[in-house]
């Protein structure tokens, strides 16, 4: 499996914790309690602590934020990065209703969040996290568990979204660019470099990406030998 767009399965683990963060005789305002517990399925990828990145950006400082502008965050979407929105209210509850429709071209494949109620609860938990008001909870942070079988793909064959043709590094992220003309974005700490020297392995000096984790957020890119690794990657932010 080649490397997936981000966050392609939150759906369903959204879904059931929220059908549990709340009972029909608490449906009006938005509750940041109950936010706080339906967040936390989407904890593996977003940290509520400033400046703490992992595969999407802090949202400590969402309120009022323009899209896009995150301190520190290199991985945002074209998309993203010229859209012309202001988070509050009514902003987020568009994007967590489908960010697909509401964002087009984002890199954030979640479908949406289809409970209003849900919705509202999980934009007051981030309104009062913007506030310093964030209610007492812990934080599942560090990524969901990687789901990595042995390979049988024969690597020297991969399909041109497979094809490493560089690799750049600037800051916390690495930039891959591919065979089909096109440039993954990916979080340093869901990136591993390994090495397959078998038959099924790549072609000298041809290293290929594959996808791993659960959600797809993660990769790997596998070389023919140890010594390329280091005369690949490039240190550059252009």
């Amino acid at each position: 499996m080649y490397i997936k767009a981000i966050l392609s399965s939150c759906l369903s683990v959204i879904t059931a914790v929220s059908s549990l963060a709340w009972s029909d005789s608490a449906r009006s305002a938005g509750d940041p309690a109950r936010g706080a517990t339906i967040f936390q399925a989407c904890a593996a990828c977003h940290s509520t602590k400033p400046a703490e990145h992992m595969t999407g950006p802090s949202l400590a400082k969402l309120w009022q934020k323009k899209a896009g502008t995150t301190e520190g965050f290199a991985r945002y979407s074209e998309a993203m990065k010229h859209v012309d929105i202001v988070w509050n209210e009514q902003t987020l509850d568009l994007w967590l209703r489908s960010p697909e429709e509401f964002i087009p071209g984002t890199s954030m494949t979640f479908p949406g969040l289809r409970e209003s109620k849900a919705r509202e609860d999980v934009i007051a938990y981030l309104k009062a996290v913007s506030e310093g008001k964030a209610p007492a909870t812990t934080q599942r942070g560090g990524g969901m568990t990687m789901n990595m079988q042995p390979s049988t793909q024969d690597l020297k064959n991969a399909p041109p979204e497979g094809q490493v043709t560089a690799i750049s590094r600037c800051g916390d992220t690495y930039t891959v660019k591919t065979a089909d003309s096109k440039s993954n974005k990916v979080w340093e700490f869901n990136l591993r470099f390994k090495t397959d020297s078998s038959a099924l392995g790549p072609q000298a000096g041809k290293p290929v990406i594959v996808g791993a984790g659960m959600q797809g957020d993660r990769a790997s890119v596998v070389f023919a030998a140890p010594g390329e690794i280091s005369g690949f990657i490039k240190e550059s932010c252009q």
